[in-house]
């Protein structure tokens, strides 16, 4: 089951201290798009969260893996100015590899946040990279979504028990 505990744990992208990424050797971060960086309902980045990337930018290699169409992913890479993979088919390490290949990195240097357990932070850790799990912006999931939240409960709880993982408890 440890392969669904993030190596970090944050309640928004925001809550994240990229200075101690980048002092880790962090030079990519790859984020997961709905409910990570805007609610399913936007059409285009959020305000607080295209600030927030643009900053980024200066220090580190911003992408966005998607299991969403690259229709629904097209307007945040253009308003961004920033590449992609649609239809990551998370949580199989295709995007990442992808990514990983494409602009030649190693794993030590690559990094995916996100709100899904059994999407974002399975494929990580099963691509050996560092994960980190931060809360969802909404409530609203697709339909296959709120089936991998299920999953996610159920393994949240078992992780409970063991006092592995709390949700609403972060950590570094």
């Amino acid at each position: 089951m440890g392969i669904f505990k993030p190596s970090m744990y944050k309640k928004s992208i925001f809550d994240i201290d990229y200075k101690k990424l980048q002092d880790q050797g962090i030079t990519c971060l790859v984020f997961d798009l709905d409910n990570t960086l805007g609610l399913i309902s936007n059409k285009k980045c959020p305000r607080k969260t295209k600030m927030l990337l643009r900053k980024l930018q200066e220090d580190f290699l911003i992408l966005i893996s998607s299991n969403n169409t690259r229709s629904r992913i097209k307007p945040y890479l253009k308003d961004l100015g920033i590449e992609g993979v649609s239809w990551s088919m998370k949580p199989t390490t295709r995007g990442l590899r992808k990514i990983k290949k494409n602009y030649r990195l190693t794993k030590k240097e690559m990094c995916i946040i996100g709100d899904q357990i059994v999407t974002d932070i399975l494929c990580g850790n099963r691509f050996r990279i560092k994960t980190i799990l931060v809360d969802p912006m909404g409530e609203k999931d697709l339909k296959i979504t709120k089936i991998n939240r299920m999953f996610e409960n159920y393994i949240i709880k078992k992780y409970e028990k063991k006092g592995i993982f709390e949700r609403g408890k972060y950590y570094e």
